[in-house]
């Protein structure tokens, strides 16, 4: 008698194999069959009209805090994840001495979005150690499975201790020692390596992070813990110096291809943008990846599924008004008293008279970025849009606030003054910054159609008051395989190989990304013609009250993850059978 058995529904299996109506059967935490069925059952779901994928495999995101205390890892989780990857992009909390605690906090506050008081509150720090975090996290029920890096942040900052935050130049002794600390988090089971090179990347104070000018004997002297061992990825962000310098350019990539050489040829992922200050360098990033495989190298490339950017509102970390003279003086006031006050009409035309203070600068994470966002509002309001109930992340020029507001007759500024007031204060805007050049997605079809992307980038756990980009995996279905108006499609079926099979290759997993017998029995039963993403909220459940923005699905009739529903109608059930997967055990 088999455990769970699911019937009458159309399989799309993972490996691009066109879609075929199959029954499957579970036994043990594992597929057994997938075919005609026709043993019985404990439990049989019908899944007439729906569609059976594999468990989704989310490689870039940054739970490594939300994990200490939170078994859901929402929104991953009611988005059709099963497995998932923390310590992306070198920031993380593990290893780590008692007296750099703090600091570590302090680094994800300020590159992550996450408060610093809900961090410092939810840990529990029972480790020191990159293995006894994963033997601590271990020990705690999760509903998902997840694998986890080693961050060279924190990994440079346990070596170095105030030389590692002050930036300075790794030692040999240094270098030897985090090859070292590498090789033992490798060895008990850690996923790989990340680490992060980008000025966006800011501590709480503002400072740059640890590693960011790593020089290519600490990068390289580290991807040599890897050689010998049949597992092991690294991961790596730069901004590859965010100016039209070919020889700068050429430098620093060529320096992580030199770490993914040292590696011994290790499977190498690099995050993919189309920046604001440089619209096509990501095409120069695709040419060198290219030219790096064309030599045998195992390189592939990171990829979001749409723009990449913010959400604006009162609610939210920025909003157009934060560095406004009279909005500061009511700032910490509770939501609803500030849409009172703001509602009154001689609050709004003093403020209309009012410019911004400057936002960034020492002591804020707050990149400068922000303060021409903030200087020049009715320029970059045809950038911005409204979220609503039913929004597309794909919005037409004319649907920007800035349109609206010529429709209307008054200023962008003012537009948005009344929107963000909508709801109760509850609205939202969406301001695409990254992939969005063109006020379309044919760049990002570009980059998810090369055949060394992987779907990536959704940040899962980060920029909580931000982006909800955590939702990626609903919306490659939803926009790319079944509502884009404005360009080319993607197949179902590629889709669905993006996101399980090619990441579980990528990761050298290999008990999971297709619905096959033999195989880990984490699927999801999608209601694909009603899957729809609700529009983002902000609710209050962090530590020490925190908030974050999540975002719901609907149509995921049943997340299974080792053969057990943690997802049944949209809704979480009791089940916890998540656990860390120890790489090469």
């Amino acid at each position: 008698m088999y455990d769970l058995k699911i019937v009458g529904g159309t399989v799309v299996d993972g490996t691009g194999a066109p879609a075929r109506r199959a029954d499957v059967a579970i036994k043990d935490g594992k597929i057994v069959a997938v075919g005609t069925v026709g043993d019985k059952a404990l439990r049989t779901i019908d899944a007439e009209g729906l569609l059976i994928t594999p468990g989704f495999i989310d490689l870039h995101t940054h739970y490594d805090g939300q994990i200490s205390w939170d078994e859901t890892l929402a929104p991953s989780c009611f988005h059709g994840v099963t497995s998932t990857v923390l310590g992306n992009c070198g920031v993380g909390f593990a290893p780590v001495r008692p007296e750099d605690r703090e600091k570590l906090i302090a680094l994800m506050e300020g590159v992550e979005d996450i408060p610093g008081t809900a961090l410092s509150e939810g840990i529990e720090w029972r480790w020191e150690s990159f293995s006894q975090y994963m033997d601590a996290i271990d020990a705690m029920p999760h509903t998902m499975d997840y694998a986890m890096q080693l961050p060279h942040d924190a990994l440079r900052v346990y070596v170095m201790g105030q030389r590692g935050l002050a930036r300075e130049e790794a030692t040999e002794a240094d270098i030897a020692e985090m090859r070292r600390l590498t090789r033992e988090a490798l060895e008990a089971g850690a996923m790989g390596f990340s680490t992060g090179r980008t000025d966006n990347h800011l501590d709480a104070d503002g400072g740059h992070t640890p590693a960011s000018i790593s020089a290519e004997a600490e990068l390289c002297g580290i991807a040599e813990a890897f050689r010998g061992l049949e597992h092991g990825v690294l991961q790596a962000v730069s901004d590859f110096d965010m100016v039209e310098d070919r020889k700068r350019f050429d430098a620093e990539f060529d320096l992580l291809i030199k770490m993914g050489e040292a590696s011994g040829g290790h499977p190498l992922s690099i995050s993919l943008l189309q920046r604001v200050r440089d619209t096509n360098q990501w095409k120069r990033i695709v040419g060198g990846v290219e030219a790096a495989a064309a030599r045998g190298l195992e390189v592939k490339l990171q990829v979001g599924a749409r723009g990449i950017g913010v959400l604006l509102g009162l609610q939210a970390t920025f909003h157009p008004f934060m560095g406004f003279p009279s909005y500061k003086k009511i700032a910490k006031l509770p939501l609803a008293e500030r849409v009172q006050v703001m509602r009154d009409p001689a609050f709004k035309a003093q403020m209309m008279t009012e410019k911004s203070d400057k936002v960034s600068g020492e002591g804020t994470p707050i990149p400068p970025l922000a303060d021409e966002f903030l200087a020049h509002m009715d320029f970059l309001s045809g950038r911005v849009f409204r979220m609503g109930s039913n929004f597309n992340y794909e919005p037409e020029p004319s649907e920007s606030i800035r349109a609206e507001a010529m429709r209307l007759g008054q200023s962008p500024l003012s537009l948005v003054y009344d929107v963000m007031l909508e709801d109760e204060g509850a609205e939202l805007l969406y301001f695409p910054i990254y992939n969005y050049h063109e006020q379309n997605l044919d760049a990002v079809h570009t980059m998810l159609t090369h055949p060394l992307a992987l779907p990536g980038l959704s940040d899962g756990g980060a920029h909580v008051g931000t982006v909800c980009d955590a939702s990626f995996p609903t919306f490659m279905l939803t926009h790319w395989t079944r509502d884009r108006t404005r360009g080319p499609k993607l197949p179902l079926e590629r889709v669905v190989q993006m996101m399980t099979a090619d990441n579980a290759r990528h990761l050298r997993i290999k008990d999971r990304g297709a619905v096959a017998p033999g195989l880990r029995a984490d699927l999801n039963i999608i209601d694909y013609d009603h899957l729809k993403l609700e529009r983002p909220r902000m609710v209050k459940d962090l530590p020490a009250g925190g908030q974050r923005l999540l975002q719901d699905a609907r149509g995921y009739r049943f997340t299974i993850i080792h053969g057990q529903i943690v997802i049944e109608d949209d809704k979480l059930t009791e089940a916890r059978p998540g656990r860390l997967m120890r790489m090469g055990r």
